[in-house]
């Protein structure tokens, strides 16, 4: 945590100074896609300060959110590739980067025939609060004393129970590029339980930003000028994936880690990372006779809830894991074992998912329409004894 710095002063006021004019120290060069970067202004291509590009792991129809959408960049590239049937969900705290995003809106709605974005004022980690609603009712009821400094906190507490900006369950991917490093460190924690919180059962978080491969020291965090310049604020590799399965997520994994670091300070190499997380290991364990074998190719693998799984074994797994293992990002990697006779969800039994490792029988997992005995038809080539 950090002592002595306010880190979103020292951050509001960096970003509103590089919404002005381009600033190049706050970006890793990223290679975005040329064709969706056609309809954006060139002023908000200009002052993009990112790391990664999250956008291009998200896919037609769906729902996203973008944290920390500046200038709006990759929410006017994720809603080309999500389509009119999809939708974008920006949300910043700092006016004058919400000022370019809303006013580049118009301009790429028109280039693109339709419009699905949409920026909030908000804070990033306390997504229940639209922060222009408070602006608009602070303009006529401003607080001056003590009565009216309750009336506004049972307004603020009414917009979160009754109203919140980004409601629970509601997105399909949360985004963000180089932005979850400028939160103070006392807030990081609230701020991945604000992203798994409005991700949908099944959502997914797809986060780039800046890594360290060494702790950061106290000294540095409580630099402005590094903090707000995403240095000081960066996580620790390892302590990046951790923080994202102590909010419960699962699947994590990092597809892309930067070779050579962005910047080195004081022996500490900083580095662009983009990891993937999603949510839905949520519920019971219940026994259905499943059973997944794992292809390869190491010779064991454990997973987040602790069960192993031993190389073209058919371990036996309750039937929450065996559909968490038939989807991304675990597909590729399981072979799916039905059992021969189902059980229903009214008869199923508790499964001790406890990490041990159970093997399936064959007989037990030899799938629907199992028959003793399959011979193979007899035809005219067999006849002539040229083919058996």
């Amino acid at each position: 945590m950090s002592n002595s710095l306010d880190t979103e002063t020292a951050v509001r006021e960096r970003y509103a100074a590089a919404a002005q004019e381009c600033e190049p120290q706050l970006c890793c060069p990223v290679d975005y896609d040329r064709q969706y970067l056609e309809v954006i202004p060139e002023e908000v291509i200009q002052r993009d300060y990112g790391c990664g590009d999250p956008s291009k792991y998200v896919r037609q129809g769906e729902t996203v959110l973008d944290l920390g959408s500046g200038g709006g960049k990759i929410c006017f590239i994720a809603s080309q590739v999500v389509g009119p049937s999809g939708k974008v969900i920006g949300v910043d705290m700092n006016d004058t980067m919400l000022k370019l995003a809303r006013s580049s809106q118009k301009v790429v709605a028109k280039k693109i025939g339709y419009d699905n974005v949409h920026f909030y004022k908000g804070r990033i980690q306390d997504m229940a609060i639209d922060r222009d609603a408070v602006d608009q009712y602070l303009k006529t009821n401003p607080i001056s004393d003590e009565s009216s400094l309750q009336k506004y906190e049972s307004m603020v507490s009414q917009l979160r129970r009754e109203s919140p900006m980004i409601p629970d369950n509601s997105v399909d991917v949360v985004v963000s590029n180089c932005v979850l490093n400028l939160v103070d460190a006392s807030e990081k924690e609230k701020l991945f339980a604000e992203i798994f919180r409005v991700l949908k059962r099944g959502g997914r978080a797809v986060i780039s930003d800046i890594v360290s491969d060494e702790f950061v020291p106290q000294a540095m965090q409580d630099d402005a000028e590094l903090w707000s310049g995403c240095i000081s604020g960066a996580f620790q590799e390892a302590g990046f994936l951790a923080a994202f399965e102590r909010a419960g997520f699962y699947g994590i994994e990092m597809p892309v880690l930067q070779k050579e670091p962005w910047q080195t300070v004081q022996g500490i190499e900083f580095r662009s990372a983009t990891v993937i997380a999603y949510k839905g290991k949520e519920g019971p364990c219940l026994e259905h006779n499943e059973a997944v074998i794992y292809r390869g190719p190491f010779a064991r693998v454990t997973d987040d809830l602790g069960h192993s799984y031993d190389r073209g074994e058919r371990i036996a797994v309750c039937g929450k894991t065996f559909e968490l293992l038939t989807k991304q990002p675990y597909v590729e990697h399981f072979v799916a074992v039905p059992p021969m006779n189902e059980i229903s969800a009214a008869d199923a039994k508790t499964f001790d998912c406890s990490g041990g490792q159970e093997r399936r029988a064959p007989k037990v997992t030899k799938g629907p329409g199992y028959k003793a005995s399959i011979l193979p038809v007899a035809d005219d080539c067999c006849d002539t004894g040229e083919c058996c």
